[in-house]
C-alpha cells in the first residue's frame, strides 16, 4: 500500500512521514519549497494550484491513500480550490483521501462543536477551509474530512516557538486569556490520521485534544514543560483586540475517539513536565 502525503515537509506532514515509514508503509510525499530529509521517501514538488502537476504526481506515485496535510493560509486558490482539485484527481485514480481541516470553520457562537455542526466561519482562512470541506465531500464522497485544532509539538511548532520568543522578550505580542481551543499533540494527530487512512470510515471527523485551554494557559503549559519562566508571558483579552475570528471553539471529538484506537490526549497531559 502506497501512501502519498501532501505537504510532507511541513510540521504535521513531517510527523506523518515519520510514522508512515516507521510502520513500514511505502511512502511518497510532496513539498512546495524543498523536500524533507526522511530516508526511503520519494519526494515530489507540488503546487496545488497546478492541475497538471497534481495529475503528474498522482500518475507517478499511484497511491492507495492520499493524506492532504497542507496549509495555504488565507490563499483561496491553495486552501479552498487546491484540495478540491486533489479530491477530484484522487477519485479518478480510486485513491482513498483524508483531508485535514480546521476548527477555524466555526464562529464560536455555540462554543461546543461536534461533527454534525455546519461551518459558519468568520475569517478568510476559515471560509477557505469550509469551502474546501464542501468541495472535497461533493467530488469525492468517500473522503474523510478531519477537523483539528492547534497542533503542538517541539520547537518546530510555531506555537511553541512563539512562547519561547515571548518568554525571552525577543518577540512582541500577547497570549490571550479568553481565546479557547482544544490543542492536540502532533504525534497523536498523525497517528489518528493514519488510522483513519487505513480504515473504511468516511465523512467528517474531529481530531482535537481532550482539554479546552486558553492561549495563555497553553503558553504556560509549554513554558513549564520547557523550563521557561511562565511569568514572563504577556497576557491580554482577545475581545479587546481588533483581531478577527472566533473566541471560544471547542471541538467535540468523542464520537470519532470512540471509533479509534489512537488516544487524543489533552494539553494538560501531553505538556506535563517530563512527558
Amino acid at each position: 500500500m502506497t501512501f502519498l502525503i501532501i505537504g510532507g515537509s511541513g510540521f504535521l506532514g513531517t510527523e506523518l512521514v515519520r510514522q508512515a515509514t516507521a510502520a513500514g508503509l511505502t511512502t511518497a510525499a510532496t513539498f512546495s519549497a524543498r523536500p524533507g530529509s526522511a530516508p526511503g521517501v520519494s519526494w515530489h514538488a507540488l503546487d496545488l494550484r497546478d492541475c497538471g502537476r497534481i495529475e503528474a504526481v498522482m500518475a507517478e506515485v499511484e497511491p492507495r491513500v492520499v493524506v492532504n496535510a497542507t496549509s495555504g493560509g488565507a490563499d483561496w486558490t491553495v486552501t479552498a480550490e487546491g484540495p478540491i482539485r486533489l479530491a477530484m484527481t484522487a477519485a479518478r485514480y480510486g485513491s482513498r483521501l483524508v483531508h485535514v481541516s480546521s476548527d477555524a470553520v466555526f464562529s464560536g457562537a455555540r462554543v461546543h462543536y461536534d461533527e454534525s455542526c455546519l461551518p459558519d466561519p468568520l475569517t478568510p482562512y476559515g471560509a477557505a477551509k469550509a469551502a474546501a470541506e464542501t468541495g472535497v465531500r461533493l467530488v469525492n464522497p468517500g473522503a474523510v474530512v478531519a477537523r483539528t485544532s492547534l497542533i503542538i509539538g517541539d520547537r518546530r511548532c510555531e506555537h511553541v516557538r512563539a512562547v519561547h520568543d515571548l518568554a525571552a522578550g525577543t518577540r512582541a505580542g500577547v497570549l490571550f486569556t479568553d481565546d479557547i481551543r482544544c490543542p492536540v499533540h502532533v504525534a497523536d494527530l498523525a497517528a489518528a490520521l493514519l488510522e483513519l487512512a487505513c480504515g473504511d470510515l468516511s465523512g467528517v471527523h474531529h481530531l482535537a485534544g481532550a482539554d479546552a485551554v486558553s492561549r495563555h494557559e497553553l503558553g504556560t503549559l509549554i513554558a513549564r514543560r520547557d523550563g521557561l519562566d511562565a511569568s514572563r508571558l504577556p497576557t491580554s483579552l482577545r475581545a479587546h483586540s481588533t483581531l478577527p475570528g472566533a473566541l471560544d471553539v471547542r471541538l467535540d471529538s468523542r464520537a470519532t475517539q470512540d471509533r479509534l484506537r489512537t488516544r487524543l490526549r489533552g494539553a494538560r497531559q501531553f505538556l506535563a513536565p517530563g512527558t
